[in-house]
């Protein structure tokens, strides 16, 4: 939901998802002179608590945290004019009173307060449901909770913790398959958590027809021995199909169908593995929509099929034409592989039809079409985040392109990292990710367009926004328009991470030019700290008039 209140110069404009409520700030000119920040309280009406939010950053001269410390922002403000609940639960009763201080760090005083009340999302909804894991296994809180064990060693409230609820939501989807009524379909890349291929065993045994393509391709990259050892493990390989021609078989949905007609799909980036699920960021996308099921099931069935690649292009021509034209639904399935990069180019071209805001993730670099959108230096803030700027051979020119591009005013990277820092810093050493992890933190794969707009364009799904995620490997994709709540859970996680991994990764650059004494920076003591979000065209200007929704 979104909750925009003005009064007497201060404005807060609230964003809440389901785990995430979003607050943009913006101050007249009379109310900024002296404001030292924003002290944020939040009351909790449902558990009926009422306390001050804190941070990591304090004014040095009145405070110097210990190890792993925080701070309430009634006595060290935030200094920004966006910040985010990250703790919030769904369905959840919040007010936020938003408090300017002013005066000096030894003495603050309370300007006019104003206050927003917003109800979180619930997790369930129709007809999405989206539901993003923890993604933070390199972290401060996992630190300071799990000190810094294995998941394993820390045990069940490690994963509990690092799911966030995106296992518990497909053990719940795939329980729905009760009994002989039911049918399960799945089309998977990585198939080996023990508890997933436990839950598909038990609508087996309940009943339900249940089948499971796996990525069966050969090569010593490719995950088919995991995938058959689990199944073996799992005793369900009767159920299990293997897809051993083509490139890579890297979808990860299901479908749910009810006396033989699709409901529902259970899509997006989560591989079916331990660091899927728990370790590195990952959504699950439900869309309760029988048309959009039936299409999943025809495409299923062509994968079923283990048609070559020359074949299933054709498939695609005859049964997904795509782009759409003209794009008339509002929810827009896109599968591939397919002759061409016209999907692909589409994408492109909704990224650059953005008028304010543009998010998107890239797991192995970014393609030159979204390269040729970014480098346009216009109003429109541009958010990317990335686990690396380029893949195998080609990072090393990733990294000047990306290099290249970060340089103009309206375009905000940030490449994942974790903390290596010491208790001299101040800051709790962090875990790099889990173990044997190909990717460690951002596996993720969508785009946001104008999400705080009335037409908000969401893409989300397999695919990594890349030349063979189109023309080579199996993927599917949806394109949501118009739908405010599923782009208002989206950017609430994009922006979640995006935080997280941004400070990381400025403190792995400072490390990396030779600040072998860095420390974290203090709060500014005066409010000189506002001026670069006064300063028309900087990348701080153009965050607040957006978060602001001015």
């Amino acid at each position: 939901m979104r909750k925009k209140s003005t009064s007497k110069g201060l404005t807060v404009n609230a964003i809440a998802g389901t785990h995430v409520v979003l607050l943009g700030f913006d101050l007249a000119a009379a109310r900024r002179r002296g404001c030292l920040g924003f002290a944020i309280q939040r009351e909790d009406h449902e558990e009926d608590e009422r306390y001050w939010m804190t941070g990591t950053k304090t004014f040095q001269s009145t405070s110097d945290l210990g190890l792993g410390g925080q701070a309430s922002s009634r006595q060290h403000p935030f200094q920004s004019f966006q910040w985010s609940d990250y703790s919030a639960k769904p369905d959840h009763k919040y007010t936020y009173k938003v408090l300017p201080l002013y005066g000096t760090p030894q003495q603050l005083k309370e300007g006019e307060p104003l206050s927003v009340d917003v109800t979180t999302e619930v997790e369930f909804g129709d007809p999405h449901s989206v539901f993003f894991n923890r993604g933070a296994v390199a972290s401060q809180e996992y630190a300071r909770r799990f000190l810094n064990k294995t998941p394993e060693e820390a045990g069940p409230e490690a994963f509990k913790w690092l799911s966030r609820g995106l296992m518990e939501a497909f053990t719940t989807f795939i329980r729905r398959a009760k009994d002989d009524r039911f049918g399960i379909y799945g089309a998977i890349y990585e198939f080996q958590w023990p508890d997933t291929l436990a839950v598909i065993k038990e609508a087996h045994n309940n009943g339900a027809d249940v089948h499971v393509l796996y990525d069966g391709t050969s090569g010593s990259s490719g995950p088919k021995e995991k995938n058959e050892t689990a199944i073996e493990d799992a005793q369900i390989k009767g159920l299990c199909i293997p897809r051993t021609t083509g490139k890579m078989m890297h979808n990860k949905f299901f479908v749910l169908t009810k006396n033989d007609k699709p409901i529902a799909v259970w899509t997006g980036s989560t591989n079916l593995t331990e660091n899927g699920i728990f370790g590195h960021s990952n959504v699950g996308h439900l869309f309760e929509d029988a048309d959009t099921a039936v299409a999943y099931l025809e495409y299923w069935n062509e994968l079923k099929s283990n048609p070559v690649a020359k074949t299933e292009k054709a498939w695609m021509a005859d049964n997904n034409p795509a782009p759409p034209d003209p794009w008339k639904e509002d929810a827009v399935h896109v599968f591939s592989p397919r002759t061409g990069l016209d999907v692909l180019q589409w994408y492109a071209d909704i990224a650059a039809s953005a008028k304010k805001g543009l998010f998107m993730t890239f797991a192995f670099g970014m393609h030159k079409f979204f390269q040729d959108v970014y480098e346009k230096e216009d109003e429109v803030i541009k958010f990317a985040l990335m686990e690396k700027e380029g893949n195998g051979a080609g990072l090393t020119q990733g990294k000047i392109d990306i290099t290249r591009i970060r340089k103009l005013p309206n375009v905000v990277v940030a490449v994942a990292k974790n903390i290596t820092l010491n208790s001299f810093d101040r800051w709790l050493q962090e875990r790099p990710g889990l173990p044997e992890a190909q990717v460690r933190y951002i596996h993720d794969k969508f785009m946001l367009v104008d999400p705080l707009g009335d037409k908000p364009v969401v893409v989300t799904g397999s695919a990594n926004f890349s030349k063979a995620s189109t023309d080579t490997n199996n993927e599917n994709m949806l394109v949501i328009r118009n739908d405010k709540r599923v782009a208002d859970i989206y950017l609430g996680e994009f922006m979640r991470c995006y935080s997280h991994y941004a400070f990381r990764e400025a403190v792995a650059i400072a490390k990396e030019n030779g600040e072998a004494d860095w420390k974290p920076n203090y709060l500014v003591e005066d409010d000189s700290w506002q001026k670069d979000y006064f300063t028309d065209g900087s990348s701080r200007f153009l965050r607040r008039q957006f978060f602001a929704g001015s």
